[in-house]
């Protein structure tokens, strides 16, 4: 599935540019107020995306930390908590290395899901927030092209297509 998204700076224009569509048999979404929001049509929302790839990588890094940091005490020998003896030295370790692989999960995970996981969806949730419309066709390709033909008259903000599903 192709897509196209239109940003139009105001509700007029948004409408005009459907009807316009509609003419020529085209089937039209609009997003903005008033109309279905960028959730509803299933824009990626990026701190979702960066929760999840934050738990994702949070499943194999805290055991992987516990793993590394009681490999470490026994390793080197540390008596860095001289109270805790021998085997309580490696558990809390451990622990130091769970809490590290932990942070190493929110850290990257979060943000490597902000930086990577939005594609373009986030500057479309922007737009949207700061009272713009957008206008996006679904179809194949003659249809995509068609509908930009038909939407360069409303000069745009922006006109992007997309091949297949890279903006969710």
């Amino acid at each position: 599935m192709n897509y196209l998204v239109a940003v139009l700076p105001d509700r007029i224009q948004a409408e005009a540019a459907s009807v316009a569509l509609e003419k020529e048999d085209i089937k039209a979404t609009i997003l903005g107020k008033g109309y279905k929001s960028a959730d509803e049509f299933g824009l990626i929302d990026p701190n979702e995306q960066a929760q999840k790839q934050a738990t994702f990588m949070a499943y194999w890094l805290v055991p992987f930390g516990f793993f590394a940091g009681t490999g470490f005490s026994v390793l080197t020998g540390l008596d860095t908590f001289a109270w805790a003896g021998a085997i309580g030295n490696h558990i809390i370790g451990g622990l130091l290395g769970a809490v590290a692989g932990g942070m190493g999960s929110v850290f990257v995970g979060g943000g490597a899901g902000l930086v990577f996981g939005s594609g373009d969806a986030l500057p479309y949730r922007n737009r949207l927030n700061a009272g713009k419309y957008l206008i996006v066709v679904q179809g194949p390709e003659n249809i995509i092209r068609k509908a930009n033909r038909v939407l360069r008259p409303f000069e745009p903000e922006n006109i992007q297509d997309y091949a297949d599903s890279t903006i969710r």
